[in-house]
């Protein structure tokens, strides 16, 4: 893998750039958490890197797919309440600060993987908990280790969840279901998120960096403002009446005809030959 030249630290940003690794290959962006001594719980500064890392994935013709993974035994076990936010000690705080910091904050970490205009995996290769879990669920795809375990954490710390959690568990399984992951706060194993819906494919720990790995590859080939538009379609989707949601459709139809890619898979469908896209 090479990084790019954008990626070259200054000293001052020097830590981050070690928590926080990121390497393109191949027109895929690979963002890894580096912090397992920590199960790779966030702090403001590696939240922003991820944040920054994504804008520059959906801004750069060059990056077709991201790929966010973990080191470690875990894949993130949330923020890290010891270096402050909205669970920290209460004594200087004013009415407005929490919800600024969770607006400013968590909501803008998964807003970034929602928004983001490339499709967005996440290889989760252990324990996801709280803010880390919503990282991983609001990517396009979901890939997990055999071990990797899913935990709404947040009622163990007596805290309501954030991060977009009661926006993104409805929507996928349900409100009972998220209800009962929510209220009591139990581990979910891989495999039964798998059977909820919420992991679209378990694979043996040794695999799944691989398993990404061709997914993304395989969407980097593909056409790629033809996939951005199809996932702001199926995310609108859920807030979205009918009327609206069709009305989205054909005007999403309507720009992606422009587009090289949607003239060059017609083209080779008519001449009966394999497409090739260029993301453009």
């Amino acid at each position: 893998m090479t990084s790019p030249s954008s990626d070259s630290p200054d000293s001052s940003s020097l830590s981050v750039h070690s928590l926080i690794l990121h390497a393109t290959d191949n027109g895929v962006s690979w963002i890894t958490l580096n912090r397992p001594d920590a199960m790779n719980a966030v702090t403001w500064d590696q939240r922003e890197r991820i944040i920054t890392l994504l804008a520059e994935a959906s801004a750069d013709p060059e990056v077709r797919a991201v790929v966010i993974t973990a080191t470690g035994k875990g894949f993130c076990a949330g923020a890290d309440l010891r270096s402050g936010g909205p669970a920290a000690p209460a004594h200087d705080r004013v009415p407005g600060d929490v919800a600024r910091t969770i607006r400013l904050g968590a909501q803008r970490l998964i807003t970034a993987v929602l928004d983001c205009e490339k499709p967005v995996i996440a290889a989760v290769n252990g324990t996801a908990a709280g803010i880390g879990a919503h990282l991983a669920l609001a990517c396009d795809l979901v890939v997990a280790a055999e071990g990797a375990k899913f935990i709404e954490v947040f009622v163990r710390r007596g805290l309501v969840p954030d991060g977009g959690g009661a926006y993104l568990l409805p929507r996928l399984i349900g409100p009972q279901r998220a209800k009962e992951l929510m209220f009591f706060g139990d581990a979910l194993p891989a495999a039964e998120a798998e059977h909820l819906g919420l992991v679209n494919r378990v694979v043996p720990a040794d695999e799944l960096k691989k398993t990404a790995r061709t997914w993304a590859e395989r969407l980097a080939a593909g056409p790629t403002r033809a996939l951005a538009l199809t996932k702001q379609l199926v995310n609108a989707s859920l807030d979205s009446d009918r009327t609206t949601a069709l009305a989205a459709e054909a005007a999403a139809q309507e720009i992606n005809m422009t587009t090289a890619d949607a003239n060059e898979g017609v083209a080779s469908f008519v001449e009966r030959r394999t497409p090739r896209y260029r993301g453009l």
